[in-house]
C-alpha cells in the first residue's frame, strides 16, 4: 500500500489515499514491512519518499513482534499453506500476530496472499 501512494497507477493511489486517511484506521507496522519500503528510498535518496515512510512508521499505533519464533513459525506455516512468498508471509503473520483485521497490499488478487484464512486482504491493484 505505501508504495502505491508514490509510486502507484492512479487508481491504486486513490485507492491507498482514502485507506490511509480513512479516520476509523489505525494501523500496523512491522520491522519486515520498514526493511521493505525505507531503505531502498533511503538509498536511491527519494528524500520525499523516505520521509513518508517515515511519517508512516511514525503513527503506526501497534508494531508487530518481529524477532520472536513463533512469529517465524507462523510465517512458515502461512507460506506453506497458502504458497505464499518469505516477505508476504511475514506480513500476514505480523498481521495475523496481532489480530489485524485487514492487510492492505498492492498485490493483484491473483496471487497467493489473497488465499489467507482468517484475515482479510485488500488489494489496491
Amino acid at each position: 500500500m505505501l508504495i502505491a501512494v508514490l509510486r502507484g497507477e492512479p487508481e491504486a493511489l486513490s485507492r491507498a489515499i482514502a485507506v490511509l486517511d480513512d479516520p476509523e484506521r489505525s494501523f500496523v507496522a512491522s520491522d519486515y514491512l520498514l526493511l521493505e519500503v525505507l531503505p531502498k528510498a533511503i538509498y536511491h535518496r527519494r528524500d520525499r519518499e523516505a520521509q513518508f515512510y517515515q511519517a508512516f512508521f511514525s503513527r503506526a499505533a501497534i508494531w508487530a513482534d518481529s524477532t520472536s519464533r513463533e512469529l517465524i513459525s507462523l510465517a512458515r506455516q502461512q507460506a506453506e499453506t497458502y504458497g505464499l512468498s518469505a516477505v508476504d508471509a511475514l506480513h500476514v503473520a505480523s498481521a495475523l500476530s496481532v489480530n489485524a483485521h485487514e492487510l492492505v497490499t498492492s498485490e493483484k488478487r491473483t496471487k497467493p496472499i489473497h488465499r489467507v484464512v482468517g484475515l482479510r486482504v485488500l488489494s489496491l491493484a
